[in-house]
């Protein structure tokens, strides 16, 4: 049976806390879709095409790695593409409480999907993609936090009026 594990969110943008999980996860599972949701309740910085794009071409050297783009429920996305875990980030306590009612719900859905939960290495603890948004709004410097490809998409988004 092939190890198949779904890392959703909406990744905006990908970071380096991320890039460790999916790593890490890739070396556990032989197949891990990074899903990238369209969530239009978030109104993210970039438009779902090009946080698939950015997302992929910061994993691309991972073989077992895919990026999709996706809108809907996590679960139903996870079944129409035969993956049965749902991995999640946790970085701090604060993160847990949400995780883990979005964990009882996916369950309560989808029983035969589980839920796991991966924490970042102590470097990456602090990092979060609004955090890594709102500094780079503001002019700050975010390359010790993102892939340079994505630390450019910042800038150049920046750039643009």
């Amino acid at each position: 049976m092939k190890r198949k594990a779904l890392y959703p969110g909406t990744f905006d943008p990908i970071t380096n806390g991320h890039h460790d999980l999916v790593r890490r996860a890739a070396g556990i599972f032989d197949r891990v879709v990074v899903a990238i949701a369209a969530n239009p309740n978030k109104a993210p910085l970039f438009p779902l095409a090009r946080r698939v794009e950015l997302a992929s071409q910061v994993l691309q050297d991972l073989p077992n790695v895919e990026v999709m783009g996706y809108s809907g429920l996590t679960v139903e996305f996870a079944r129409a593409h035969d993956l049965n875990v749902i991995l999640r980030g946790l970085r701090a306590v604060s993160d847990f409480e949400f995780e883990f009612q979005l964990a009882n719900m996916s369950r309560h859905l989808a029983p035969e999907i589980e839920t796991m939960f991966m924490t970042p290495q102590e470097q990456f603890t602090f990092i979060s993609s609004t955090l890594v948004r709102e500094v780079a709004i503001l002019g700050g410097n975010v390359t010790e936090f993102v892939h340079p490809i994505v630390a450019e998409a910042l800038r150049a988004h920046r750039r643009v009026p």
